[in-house]
């Protein structure tokens, strides 16, 4: 059902799915922080994402689509999406204040986005998309300002940080572009991307990975597999689809361009980041580039969404 067609009562639970989407990414931004400045490692986090959403997946598995094991795109979309995406966003996040990925996940990905689709199958980003870019460069801009005045400092780490959420990013909007592609459907990707992630990884960061697991409180780690393994990789992804369902994608591409502003901003008494006005400026000039990507168009052309 479009979201011209739908009901009051049917836009206004697609419009909840969407605000609930927005608020769980927001605090994914805010929790993956809290994550990396505490002792876990990346590697910690990760497992505790992975080990939660296979444990509540897993009497789902049988229910797969036949020779989905065997089934090497499933595969590379369970490494770049699960694994990849994990490894390099829980790094980035003990060096990376929340501001810096809230502008380089979320605030980037209709881009890179674009980009991939045209490096994969040569289609060139629209009008919408270029001008969404010239208001994430600004943005961007507004960011070093932020950092070059004085309420942060650009040094070694935070770069490496902010290079970590580049290619974090950049592995999403891969496995975006190839299972849009692949034509896969969410809830088998959602099974099989956790399910194969932690087969891969667990086995591998039990005998050999850095471990600081009893160096933080239990509440940190309920946090982190809770929050992590089941909002973000499974709630979110069902009230995602419910809102792209009654909405549309592109309305509700518009409502996700929030995610940055409010988790810039939320970071500063949150966490205690420094927050000021070339950062805002910042914040908001993502935002608006993410929304002006996605914004529904007066015409559409053919195959879009």
């Amino acid at each position: 059902m479009s979201s011209t067609e739908a009901s009051p009562s049917s836009r206004l639970g697609g419009y909840l799915a969407a605000a609930g989407t927005v608020a769980i990414w927001t605090g994914f931004i805010l929790v993956s922080r809290m994550g990396g400045k505490s002792a876990l490692t990346p590697y910690d986090t990760l497992a505790l994402r992975l080990g939660t959403a296979a444990l509540i997946l897993l009497p789902f598995a049988g229910s797969l689509p036949r020779g989905a094991w065997r089934d090497v795109r499933l595969w590379v979309l369970a490494m770049m999406g699960g694994l990849l995406y994990g490894v390099l966003a829980f790094a980035a996040f003990k060096f990376a204040p929340a501001a810096h990925g809230a502008i380089l996940l979320p605030g980037m990905q209709p881009f890179l986005i674009a980009a991939v689709a045209w490096a994969i199958s040569g289609a060139r980003p629209g009008s919408a998309s270029v001008a969404g870019l010239v208001f994430i460069a600004v943005g961007i801009a507004c960011v070093a300002r932020h950092e070059l005045v004085g309420h942060g400092s650009w040094t070694p780490d935070l770069l490496f940080g902010d290079a970590l959420l580049l290619g974090s990013s950049l592995a999403w909007a891969i496995y975006s572009v190839l299972a849009r592609k692949w034509a896969y459907d969410p809830w088998t990707l959602t099974r099989f991307v956790a399910l194969a992630s932690a087969l891969v990884f667990l086995p591998v960061y039990l005998l050999w990975l850095p471990k600081a697991l009893d160096a933080v409180p239990p509440s940190m780690l309920a946090l982190q597999g809770l929050y992590q393994g089941v909002a973000v990789t499974i709630v979110a992804m069902v009230l995602f689809l419910k809102a792209v369902a009654v909405l549309g994608a592109q309305r509700t591409g518009a409502l996700v361009a929030l995610v940055p502003v409010i988790a810039g901003v939320l970071a500063a008494p949150l966490l205690g980041e420094a927050l000021s006005g070339w950062l805002i400026a910042g914040l908001l000039f993502v935002s608006a580039g993410a929304f002006v990507a996605v914004r529904p168009g007066r015409k559409k052309t053919n195959g879009a969404p």
